[in-house]
């Protein structure tokens, strides 16, 4: 990405932020003078360029396949906004990236297919509703955090609660689905540009309405999880309580699944029709770690190996996600082996 200006400050303070927090997006090149823009654009081919108002028109910039012209409303721009598509100059650097990869993303010509997986993939899964699943999925993605891992968090849950459990609301997956539906652009790219980070934890903010997910195949399903896998050592997917064939194909491309059941009757009923009359248990069960969430007592048989989650007496997701992730990792030092809570916390 080129960025030409003749405000010096403002070029230094854009370099210098973009090579310390986004260095693994962008590689940033700067210009202050028309001279130096002019000899950069015909030695070099960038795939954007933001040039401000008193150098877009003086020079050529056939060959560079996004332009932006950086705009202020303090500054005169004399109709260049109706000639070039602008980006807000003064906005948060973060969100002058993530607009550039956005929009860039959507021209690129990479083939998505392309993107090579990379992360360990867990997915959380429970045959009922209600049962605390986001917050078993968040806490051991906090967990992996934690111990200093890359985790993307991947909410695949038709009406989902994550906003409770994160600061910042961005921008919603249903662009990325709507790419995927296209089979065009840079999925990994568009990702890359829309995704939040809180807490050490990446993530993707809902879509716009129910139906955008609906639209999602099998096929769109496994390019989403290899675009999500290549950005991290660790790719958590929380899912809806459905088994349909989108549940199944992340399944099938899962390293290890976390079935969440609960204290009622009803929930250990469920999960105890999953696991003995439905086929699909047995090509997952050598991934399977049973969850006992919220204090729940589970019949041993059912799953090996076997985690059990106290019931923890919060009504701040966040603190929930905290305590629980402190389990997660008291068993992950007893190498995964049963561990399990007898009281509230």
């Amino acid at each position: 990405m080129l960025v030409a200006t003749v405000d010096i400050l403002y070029a230094k303070l854009i370099s210098d932020n973009i090579s310390e927090c986004h260095a693994d997006k962008v590689d940033v090149s700067i210009c202050s003078a028309l001279e130096g823009l002019q000899d950069a654009l015909t030695k070099h081919k960038y795939n954007v360029a933001l040039i401000d108002a008193t150098l877009i028109e003086h020079v050529d910039t056939s060959a560079v396949n996004l332009l932006l012209l950086l705009w202020s409303e303090t500054e005169t721009t004399a109709g260049l906004t109706e000639k070039f598509e602008k980006i807000d100059k003064y906005q948060r650097i973060s969100s002058i990236v993530s607009t550039v990869l956005e929009k860039y993303a959507k021209l690129s010509n990479e083939n998505h297919n392309s993107h090579s997986r990379h992360a360990k993939v867990t997915a959380v899964w429970s045959p009922v509703g209600g049962i605390g699943k986001t917050s078993v999925a968040l806490a051991y993605a906090l967990s992996c955090a934690d111990n200093g891992k890359e985790v993307f968090y991947l909410n695949l849950e038709y009406f989902t609660s994550t906003p409770g459990y994160f600061k910042e609301n961005g921008k919603s997956i249903s662009s990325v689905f709507e790419m995927l539906e296209n089979h065009e652009g840079d999925v990994k790219m568009l990702i890359q540009g829309i995704s939040c980070r809180d807490n050490g934890i990446t993530y993707l903010c809902g879509p716009d309405n129910f139906d955008d997910l609906c639209v999602l195949s099998c096929e769109h399903i496994y390019e989403l999880i290899k675009a999500c896998a290549s950005l991290a050592d660790e790719l958590v997917i929380d899912l809806s309580s459905v088994c349909d064939a989108r549940t199944r194909k992340v399944f099938e491309h899962a390293d290890s699944i976390l079935l969440v059941t609960g204290q009622t009757g009803a929930s250990e009923t469920k999960m105890t029709q999953f696991m003995t009359q439905n086929n699909v248990f047995d090509s997952i069960k050598d991934k399977v770690t049973l969850v006992a969430n919220k204090g729940a007592t589970v019949s041993r048989p059912l799953a090996e190996p076997m985690i059990s989650f106290p019931q923890v007496e919060s009504n701040d997701m966040r603190t929930v996600c905290k305590i629980l992730s402190e389990v997660y990792g008291q068993w992950s030092l007893l190498g995964n082996k049963g561990l399990e809570y007898d009281r509230a916390m």
